[in-house]
């Protein structure tokens, strides 16, 4: 395998020539095919009498989980001394064994049956105790890696379960990301199962970008390259199925292999031209309708984050999700600060640099573009963010965002108006203008 320090000065294309993958943006795999390709790829790698980590992403990812699951497991079992799925929670709230069961493809209290040989975890990122320290990335290299944005020492911290294993195999999609640019490869560590330091600078290095500037980004940015960095500190060997799946479905366009950075670079290929899409003109409002999979505002807001760039000045994203009762379980103290841009933060930093970066990263990235006048005290946001869920109207006042009775709503109508936007599962598809 080529070293980490190789790839690090590698560019996405170069990097994914090193992949093997089959399927492209023109059409769907077959079932076979996807079990056939892990399966074949799996045999020429020397797993035998190693135990393997598997880092697969919770239920807030689209992707064909089971059959996935089910072909590694196929290659591996008999071959490997142990082996392990690691739920990459990042700060997610945990999954109950009910959701992991669905979320994996077997029955409620018989993983055995299905999957024998293997133990399922999630990621505890709220117990010191499940973490290793890797050591610290120095402030000199971090001020080189996001570009003089920030310097100072970063613990690296990662769960236990990927360093006590010989090899770490993640398996997952790749995604438009607001944080990072393109997700999945080395993401599914940073943050998928790290420890909050590293999770609280990697995210506001983003969020001082800007989600709009960064979002669907097929380069390796200032976030990618902290990731990288981190990632060169696992001791286990790193392997990764990077997946692309058909918008809306749980079909796979492609399916890439190798190192954790050249598979993650294949698969984003493939995932710029499935996943982003263009529009000829801003839209004014638009109807975001957030998927089942999406509990809560904390993950729910992707179906803004794809849609600020097509956004005309002025305009409106209503998150549409009924389902929604919440804006964060494992993040009340959003509440605290609300939701405000990046520049509200940043000009009165003294007051907020207490809080979580993460949390402060997700607050910006939800409101959007804005300017912060610290003389006035006055905050200018370039659209309007409006939660059309079961949260109280107040509640929603509180976070300073905008508040709608979704049964008010007609989605037939909305679809029918030519000044309405109604995209359908969003969060995962990115729009662009040309």
């Amino acid at each position: 395998m080529t070293s980490d320090a190789t790839l690090t000065e590698e560019s996405p294309a170069e990097a994914a020539k090193r992949a093997a993958r089959i399927g492209d943006e023109h059409g769907v795999l077959t079932s076979e095919q996807v079990t056939e390709f892990i399966v074949d790829r799996l045999g020429s790698v020397d797993v035998d009498g190693k135990s393997v980590c598997i880092v697969v992403p919770d239920g807030t990812r689209t992707c064909p989980m089971p059959l996935l699951l089910r072909a590694v497991h196929r290659a591996l079992h008999g071959r490997v001394s142990r082996m392990t799925t690691l739920i990459a929670l990042g700060t997610h709230q945990a999954m109950s064994e009910e959701a992991l069961a669905a979320h994996l493809g077997y029955e409620v209290g018989a993983l055995e049956d299905t999957y024998p040989g293997m133990t399922v975890a999630n990621h505890e990122w709220w117990d010191p105790s499940t973490f290793a320290d890797l050591g610290t990335i120095p402030a000199s290299r971090l001020a080189e890696l996001s570009e003089g944005r920030l310097t100072m020492d970063v613990p690296v911290h990662l769960n236990k379960a990927v360093v006590e294993h010989d090899i770490a195999l993640v398996v997952g999609p790749v995604l438009p990301h607001e944080v990072v640019g393109m997700s999945g490869g080395n993401k599914y560590f940073f943050p998928g199962v790290a420890g909050q330091d590293i999770i609280d600078v990697s995210h506001w290095i983003g969020a001082l970008i800007t989600s709009v500037e960064i979002i669907g980004t097929t380069a390796v940015t200032p976030v990618r390259a902290l990731i990288n960095e981190g990632a060169a500190l696992v001791p286990a060997e790193k392997l990764a199925f990077c997946v692309v799946g058909e918008a809306g479905t749980l079909d796979l366009h492609s399916i890439s292999f190798g190192d954790t950075v050249a598979s993650w670079a294949s698969a984003s290929e493939v995932s710029a031209a499935t996943h982003v899409h263009h529009l000829d003109e801003p839209v004014s409002r638009v109807i975001s309708v957030i998927p089942e999979m999406y509990d809560d505002i904390w993950t729910g807001a992707k179906g803004f984050y794809k849609l600020e760039p097509v956004v005309a000045d002025g305009g409106e994203v209503i998150l549409y999700a009924p389902h929604i009762t919440e804006i964060s379980t494992s993040h009340p103290e959003i509440l605290e600060i609300g939701y405000h841009c990046r520049d509200y933060f940043v000009k009165q930093w003294d007051k907020f640099k207490h809080i979580h970066w993460g949390t402060l990263a997700h607050s910006t990235h939800l409101r959007g573009a804005g300017t912060y006048d610290a003389e006035t005290g006055e905050e200018r946001l370039r659209v309007k963010v409006t939660l059309a869920t079961r949260i109280p109207e107040e509640k929603c006042h509180q976070a300073n965002l905008g508040y709608v009775d979704p049964d008010s709503i007609d989605l037939a109508a909305e679809e029918a108006d030519d000044e309405s936007f109604v995209v359908p599962n969003a969060g995962e598809v990115l729009f662009r203008l040309r």
